[in-house]
């Protein structure tokens, strides 16, 4: 019964792309290490953010995807966004990084999918239940005991408080791109890739770097294309289906398949990475049997989104759509009363 309710719960819409973004995402760190032997590290930072937004802004420019056209009320989430991840949150983790050694800074950073959690629950007031807070607490034990570098050093209160406040700013920046989920994932992360690539080059510059050989500058921009491009882009499709802080915990997992590519790049098998694999797939299996379905209101509601006609899309058209056909436009939602098994995604943020 386990094995088939974990079944059932990777083929939930916004699962797999959520371990896919953090199988991209933990794949970059050890390839971000051999390219560090030829880019210093705050450069590098500004050329993977680089790489993601130009990819994608060249896919999307190749695939002729459509405009995307944000509605009023979803231009100051987006810019919350981009403002507390893209500027503040680089900002602060160098402002902490030059004041620490990095043993430290590395498990301190372990908290930013704590804080994207806890905003979710107590600010956004997205549900959870003990079973997802648990999953997320084995989780983020998992990701510690892999970070755990045997002798943590942090050099004083502020800097340590500066990685702490980058977390911050990462966790509201993952909040706040829950509220334009819905529009293209392509153009949200190309957007955020492009902005924060220019802020880390710009203070990378300042620092006095300068720009690698082609080689490496090619391979930084490939790595950054998939490791944080296409990783965020699914990242978002998650955020759309399964609320933030699901999505967060998922992420999470991002360090154990780093490690996992590491271990196949020449690294050996350690008691802390088994320790840590174990507690990961433990929060796993608590998120992915979740059950939670019961009588809930939907109000009315008008917004536009790619979307199939099942149950929350009952709507006509002018023109006739073919049964399970996505399709795009502006369309309205009648108010609904029903049960069913959900998670906290767009049409399922009501009150428990």
């Amino acid at each position: 019964m386990s094995t088939l309710k974990c079944t059932q719960g990777l083929r939930q819409p916004g699962v797999m792309p959520a371990l896919l973004a953090a199988l991209l995402f933990g794949a970059g760190t050890p390839l971000a290490k051999l390219l560090l032997e030829h880019v210093s590290p705050w450069l590098l930072a500004g050329l993977l953010y680089l790489g993601s937004g130009i990819g994608l802004t060249l896919y999307r420019l190749l695939s002729r995807a459509p405009a995307v056209h944000l509605s009023r009320h979803e231009v100051p989430w987006l810019t919350g966004a981009i403002i507390s991840g893209g500027i503040i949150g680089p900002v602060l983790l160098m402002l902490g990084l030059t004041g620490m050694p990095a043993s430290g800074a590395s498990l301190l950073l372990n908290a930013e999918g704590l804080f994207t959690a806890l905003l979710a629950w107590f600010v956004f007031r997205e549900n959870f239940d003990h079973r997802i807070a648990l999953g997320m607490v084995a989780i983020v034990a998992g990701a510690l005991v892999l970070s755990w570098p045997g002798e943590a050093r942090f050099a004083g209160l502020w800097p340590a408080l500066a990685v702490l406040g980058a977390c911050l700013a990462w966790g509201i920046d993952n909040n706040l791109t829950r509220k334009v989920s819905l529009t293209d994932a392509t153009w949200i992360a190309s957007v955020k890739g492009l902005v924060a690539g220019v802020v880390n080059l710009t203070l990378a510059f300042i620092l006095g770097a300068s720009l690698p050989a082609w080689p490496s500058l090619a391979g930084a921009m490939m790595v950054g294309f998939l490791a944080y491009g296409v990783s965020l882009a699914l990242f978002v499709v998650s955020l759309r289906h399964l609320g933030t802080a699901r999505t967060g915990a998922y992420f999470s997992v991002a360090p154990f398949f780093g490690a996992v590519l590491a271990i196949a790049l020449g690294e050996p098998v350690t008691v802390p990475l088994l320790v840590a694999g174990g507690l990961m797939a433990i929060g796993i299996w608590l998120h992915l049997t979740e059950r939670h379905g019961h009588v809930h209101v939907h109000e009315e509601l008008e917004h536009q989104h790619q979307h199939t006609h099942d149950e929350h899309h009952q709507h006509s058209h002018d023109a006739p759509v073919a049964p399970g056909t996505a399709h795009s436009h502006r369309h309205r939602h009648e108010p609904l009363i029903h049960n069913h098994g959900h998670f906290p995604d767009a049409h399922h943020r009501h009150k428990h």
